[in-house]
């Protein structure tokens, strides 16, 4: 695992591993951890466009990801009255379709499809950490700076208009984070690893934990511990990250539950 070869891998997805879990508790909080993968598979197709135009693949992914995550309030108010569940899973149908199609009628872009949706984390390079651990040490400031605003929005929502204050750069805000950070762990973990770091860790400790804070802290420990855990296995047994990954934090999951 610290061999040179893997070393920039594993520190690659350890900053992950730390941030996913914290945004899929904050996804649930707000009945939204359906935008995880309507996000991912928008990202997908963004890096494949971009591929098939000439572009960094990264910055298509990216690029798609905000588009969608700074106007889902405008998507999802033409779609149902709340933000819910329809609007996210209208773009992950859309964006699956059109990646799938992209990746089946373009040589170029068939290799890279399989590799966003399986997870290329052990070709990860040294752009691809100088690229993410900022980024993650800019997202968990800004998620705890954010955490009472959207505390407030999600339990007591008349708070912003009795005191004349707006919720959407709040909302919009995290939207735009949470949209940017699944496309980056979408071209480092893939589809399924990523949403499986957004999804199982919170999960397990929405059951367990006595306060939001706890529950913060154990979803990432839990996250820590579960993707050192799969890289080892994965590695030593010779086995795709992803899949591993996935089957491991379920395990864990269910023990728990």
């Amino acid at each position: 695992m610290f061999d040179q070869l893997f070393l920039i891998p594993f520190l690659t997805g350890l900053c992950l591993a730390v941030a996913l879990p914290l945004l899929g508790c904050f996804l649930r909080l707000r009945d939204e951890w359906l935008a995880a993968l309507a996000y991912a598979h928008v990202a997908a197709a963004g890096a494949l466009l971009a591929l098939i135009a000439g572009f960094v693949p990264m910055l298509g992914g990216m690029g798609a990801a905000a588009l969608v995550g700074g106007g889902k309030q405008f998507f999802a108010q033409r779609i149902e009255r709340s933000a819910g569940g329809a609007a996210f899973a209208l773009l992950l149908l859309g964006g699956w379709a059109l990646a799938v199609l992209l990746a089946a009628n373009q040589p170029l872009a068939e290799r890279l499809g399989h590799a966003l949706f399986d997870g290329q984390l052990y070709f990860s390079g040294s752009d691809n950490l100088y690229l993410i651990l900022p980024w993650c040490l800019l997202l968990i400031p800004a998620l705890f700076w954010l955490s009472r605003q959207l505390l407030l929005a999600r339990l007591y929502p008349d708070y912003f208009q009795a005191r004349h204050l707006p919720v959407w750069p709040v909302v919009t805000g995290f939207d735009l984070l949470a949209a940017l950070t699944l496309a980056l762990a979408t071209m480092t973990l893939g589809v399924m690893g990523s949403f499986a770091l957004v999804f199982v860790p919170p999960w397990i400790v929405f059951r367990r934990a006595r306060s939001w804070h706890q529950g913060l802290l154990l979803a990432a420990l839990i996250g820590v511990l579960g993707y050192v855990a799969a890289f080892a296995i994965a590695l030593g047994f010779d086995q795709p990250f992803g899949p591993v990954l996935a089957l491991l934090l379920i395990a864990i999951g269910l023990v728990v539950a």
